[in-house]
């Protein structure tokens, strides 16, 4: 671009937002050059890990679970470019999806770091001062969920029937299918883990419900033309996203706990107190976020086989 129309672009530029460009050319005088290091800020991310013991694997788990939470800022950010688009094209969406799908596809592989990358001695130590914290309390995973599907899909199998759209969401938030690992519906009792997890998130978490209550992923889905909603490869796009989730990604975590929690010559809770077999296998919440995208025997089966018919409970 020759010199005089990129001084005219940027002109234009910056007289859309009532800016002198030559105020910002004379401030790139006194710049400095940019940097990995400012840039990325490899200093600040490397200080963010905090152990509460002396035992090397603590470091592990530590750094793992920040990665994921990474990764997950990554999905929410990709999610969003879908739920804000104002024309939404059937290519930017398998495009988009394409891209979460790829991300949980490393998460779900990730695991083997958690199973086999710490000494289960070492863990049964460290775990103990983790109390009640449980990664159960990840925010952004939630969010996750608001976002990917219809809210009813993610009410607790039991409470379905009670709940529509003129449901107040402050009430669906309460029947949630992860409520189970925290509250006694009976008594409405809660546990120190759920506790301090809506005290810190469940405002925030209102509102995150009512913005993507029609723009979450599936609803996106259902806004795109009936051809297009027919195209094998983006509902196996869908299909595999959501098996991804729901299934391997959760069995992937459901067995790295086992291997620890069961590690002994009896069963012990999770870190949050949980009953975290029924809270985390899939067989038990059916989460599944597009249901009209699997057929009945394939919905009855959810989180015993996966797609290709292989057991996946162990």
């Amino acid at each position: 671009m020759k010199e005089d129309q990129l001084f005219k672009d940027l002109k234009t530029k910056y007289d859309a937002i009532g800016q002198d460009v030559n105020t910002h050319l004379s401030g790139l005088l006194y710049s400095k050059p940019i940097t990995y290091w400012d840039y990325i800020q490899p200093e600040a991310l490397l200080n963010l890990q905090v152990q509460r013991t002396n035992l090397p694997d603590e470091m592990v788990f530590i750094m793992y679970h920040q990665i994921n939470e990474l990764l997950f800022k990554m999905i929410l950010w990709e999610i969003d470019q879908i739920a804000s688009h104002h024309d939404l094209k059937t290519a930017f969406f398998a495009e988009r999806l394409d891209r979460i799908s790829r991300y949980f596809d490393m998460l779900s592989s990730s695991f083997q770091i958690m199973g086999d990358g710490m000494e289960v001695e070492q863990y049964m130590k460290f775990r103990d001062t983790l109390t009640p914290a449980s990664g159960f309390q990840s925010a952004q995973y939630r969010k996750i969920e608001f976002a990917s599907t219809e809210l009813i899909n993610l009410i607790d199998v039991r409470f379905r029937d009670t709940i529509d759209r003129n449901t107040p969401f402050s009430h669906a938030f309460d029947h949630l299918y992860w409520q189970a690992a925290g509250k006694d519906h009976k008594t409405g009792k809660k546990s120190t883990l759920l506790q301090l997890f809506e005290d810190k998130y469940m405002d925030d978490f209102i509102v995150f419900m009512k913005t993507y209550n029609t723009s979450n992923l599936w609803t996106k889905f259902k806004s795109l033309p009936d051809d297009d909603q027919k195209d094998l490869k983006l509902r196996n796009a869908m299909r595999h996203y959501d098996h991804t989730v729901n299934v391997l990604w959760v069995m992937a975590h459901f067995n790295a706990a086992a291997k620890y929690l069961n590690s002994g010559n009896t069963e012990v809770e999770a870190t949050g107190g949980s009953n975290w077999q029924k809270y985390m296998h899939p067989r038990y919440q059916k989460r599944i976020f597009f249901p009209d995208l699997w057929t009945e025997e394939e919905l009855k089966n959810w989180g015993i086989t996966n797609l290709e018919g292989h057991e996946v409970l162990r």
